[in-house]
């Protein structure tokens, strides 16, 4: 940065030396205030002060001020006073003699005590862009009055100072833009640790979650609690972005933990809920199926929370039953299952399979806009069944990811095969 002995002996090398500065600084109101004594000491002034168009170009607030007083941090209207016009007119302003202006108050120099003869005004404007003004106040030599030739200067100097200022902002926000992709890549990376492993083939229970954009709100959970039991989950939190995936890591979190000690579904989905309310906030709310299964296999327990309805298919029948929710999502208030608690479905597993997904499968579009809906996934369910779990998971998400096909949503489906019957063959595995 230059210091006063080698300081810019006209306007073209303030320019370059301004410019620089904006460039290579990493504290832009320090570059600010190094360049306003520098315009000051071109200009013969007493005090010079940049103001910034705030709160919706509703305010001016000084960024920064070289001169007798510190103001900065003062906030005007944006309408008011010489810098008002400035900004209104997008026009330099020359007040020779602030007596002989009617807009000028003198509001600032009431509160500091500070007595203003002569004004000049510019604003930073870079073509539609109105970033705010720069004042100069009080020449200490000649007749103590700025002139037409001081205007002329400071106007090319606020065109040069408010392309270096757009330009460091631009360049602030490019480097805030990727340290929240840094922040995204670093919370998908959390949610895919959150995932269960892959099981092998022959495992009960498999699932499958795509994200559709880099965090999701959508998640799923298999476990054997420390009984046996096998639990597993499928959510889906409201809302989009970050706030839904945090969301989403809070409840799979939770789940996780409160399975291992919860004697079936309902009574998990009770304290899942009152967890959610107690934390939960902007209305958000959990769309939630979880499940237990017992014995050899042969029986499950469900608790569906204002999820997309369980399909149970019956493989010797080739038939698709549908089991919808019976209560309102978690989350959204205490006591929302009633004094019973949240209602569990008991069912004999042998010969059938479960399936659960999110809106995410079924929304998905085709090309001729379309929804895929819940009867073509059947389709692909019922094309598939012959496979191992792993693999008819993998083909209904390379159908869903086609080119045909436009993802809208997070995607979450969850398998799980019930034995066979005795005496039968069929792809339990």
């Amino acid at each position: 940065m230059s210091d006063s002995h080698d300081r810019p002996k006209d306007p073209l090398d303030l320019i370059a030396d301004m410019t620089r500065e904006f460039t290579t600084s990493q504290d832009a109101e320090l570059t600010m205030r190094h360049g306003l004594r520098q315009v000051a000491e071109l200009l013969h002034a007493e005090a010079a002060s940049l103001f910034l168009l705030e709160n919706g170009d509703k305010d001016l607030v000084c960024r920064a001020c070289h001169g007798p007083v510190d103001i900065t941090g003062l906030r005007l209207p944006a309408k008011l006073g010489v810098i008002g016009r400035t900004v209104t007119e997008n026009r330099s302003q020359l007040v020779r003699d602030v007596s002989d202006d009617p807009d000028f108050g003198g509001q600032v120099d009431k509160r500091t005590g500070f007595t203003t003869r002569s004004i000049l005004c510019a604003p930073l404007t870079v073509r539609d862009q109105h970033m705010g003004v720069v004042e100069i106040i009080n020449k200490f030599d000649g007749d103590g009055l700025f002139n037409m030739e001081d205007l002329r200067v400071l106007t090319t100097l606020a065109r040069s100072a408010a392309l270096a200022l757009l330009n460091a902002r631009l360049t602030e926000q490019l480097l805030e833009r990727e340290r929240l992709v840094r922040e995204l890549e670093l919370a998908a990376e959390i949610q895919r640790g959150l995932l269960p492993a892959p099981d092998p083939d022959d495992a009960p229970i498999h699932g499958i979650n795509i994200a559709a954009h880099d965090v999701s709100g959508d998640f799923f959970d298999i476990l054997v609690d420390p009984k046996g039991r096998r639990w597993f989950c499928v959510g889906d939190v409201s809302g989009k972005g970050m706030n839904a995936a945090l969301m989403m890591a809070k409840t799979a979190s939770l789940f996780r933990c409160l399975a291992k000690t919860m004697p079936s579904p309902g009574p998990l989905m009770d304290t899942l809920n009152a967890e959610l309310c107690e934390t939960a906030s902007r209305g958000m709310f959990v769309t939630m199926v979880s499940g237990m299964i017992v014995e050899d296999g042969s029986r499950v327990f469900l608790s569906n929370a204002g999820h997309e309805p369980t399909q149970v298919f019956d493989r010797s029948a080739d038939r698709f039953e549908a089991l919808p929710a019976e209560v309102p999502p978690l989350g959204i208030f205490p006591d929302i299952a009633g004094p019973d608690g949240f209602p569990e479905s008991d069912l004999l597993l042998t010969g059938k399979d479960l399936y659960i997904f999110t809106d995410g499968v079924t929304e998905a579009k085709t090309k001729d806009g379309t929804m895929v809906g819940t009867e073509r996934v059947k389709d692909m369910l019922r094309a598939g069944r012959a496979l191992p779990a792993g693999q008819q998971l993998a083909k209904i998400a390379e159908t869903l990811l086609a080119d045909d096909v436009k993802q809208r949503d997070d995607i979450t489906l969850l398998i799980v095969r019930g034995p066979n019957e005795p005496g039968t063959k069929g792809s339990a595995a």
